[in-house]
């Protein structure tokens, strides 16, 4: 038998729960491992990063945290406010160690579901090519990639996939 210690957490071992000061340094190192894995770390990262509450809680966003039975964070995923009705779904990552198991789904469906409670029409997203588990995740939860012209400018040098959701 396993050491429980050592046995990766599954998804039904994971509990979703809203962004509390206790995470604020496991919503910046998780999200500043996948970055510096597949890209950079960007100014406008390190703002919202640094400054979670003020930057999305406080502007009226939300974040939620995937943590396993112990407490520790395994995910997180931020919903910022962006347009009128729209609230913009960013900072999703989940531990290298977590991977494959279902917490990135549940985060999702998470999301999803705070955004309708907090009365947004939308979903929008940005992400990169390269992500494919995570463009799968989208285009399963529901996100229809954007036509160029219908395209923003990304604040981020790495975006060049845009999404929406209609929720």
């Amino acid at each position: 038998m396993a050491d429980q210690s050592t046995t990766p957490a599954r998804a039904d071992d994971i509990s979703i729960v809203a962004f509390e000061p206790r995470h604020a340094a496991a919503f910046s190192a998780l999200n500043i491992a996948w970055l510096e894995r597949f890209f950079a770390v960007e100014d406008k990262d390190r703002e919202q990063l640094g400054a979670a509450q003020a930057r999305v809680i406080d502007k009226g966003g939300a974040i939620l945290i995937a943590e396993d039975e112990a407490g520790v964070a395994l995910g997180c995923v931020a919903l910022i406010p962006y347009a009128e009705g729209e609230l913009e779904l960013a900072k999703m990552a989940v531990a290298e160690a977590a991977q494959g198991r279902g917490v990135g789904r549940k985060l999702m469906d998470a999301a999803i579901a705070r955004a309708q409670a907090m009365g947004a029409r939308s979903l929008y997203l940005e992400s990169n090519k390269a992500l494919i588990p995570a463009i799968t995740l989208y285009e399963r939860s529901g996100f229809q990639h954007l036509a160029p012209e219908a395209r923003p400018k990304s604040p981020y040098a790495r975006c060049d996939v845009y999404m929406r959701r209609a929720l």
